[in-house]
């Protein structure tokens, strides 16, 4: 289902990605609507597929998860077959927390969130034991600058 997106809608989806929890009311009087047509906005936008999630962003340093690993991957092999088994296998690897295929030299990247070099060299093991891989480069993030699940609207 294809909507067009109208000014209160983007102000609608740019305050939810900033706090999901807030309530209708208060959502309502920020975009300028009654909280019966703010409500219904919002489940046409869900309906659609644009809003997809409504979820708890963790702070990972209190959690033990402060290092993060961008890993770049390059494969010999581009069949389905493959590709299957190394999506699994990733998928299944909670520390991949975000999977891309690429173009250009490297095949794939994927960035990890571990507690630390040994967490991350037990992880890199079972990656490199779950499909055959033609090179694997890691790159650890010494500071994080910006990070944002916001979508710009």
């Amino acid at each position: 289902m294809d909507i067009v997106l109208d000014a209160i809608d983007r102000r609608i989806l740019r305050e939810l990605q900033k706090d999901a929890t807030i309530a209708i009311a208060e959502l309502a009087v920020l975009v300028g609507l009654s909280q019966t047509p703010c409500w219904k906005r919002i489940k046409r936008l869900t309906d659609a597929g644009i809003i997809t999630k409504r979820v708890a962003l963790l702070d990972r340093s209190k959690l033990d998860l402060s290092l993060a690993v961008f890993v770049s991957v390059r494969t010999n092999r581009h069949d389905q077959e493959w590709l299957d088994a190394f999506a699994g296998a990733a998928a299944s690897m909670p520390e991949v927390v975000e999977f891309y295929r690429l173009s250009g030299d490297t095949d794939y990247l994927m960035k990890v969130l571990v507690r630390d070099i040994a967490a991350y060299d037990a992880f890199y093991k079972r990656l490199i034991a779950a499909v055959p891989l033609s090179d694997v480069s890691s790159a650890f993030a010494m500071e994080q600058i910006k990070s944002t699940t916001a979508v710009p609207v």
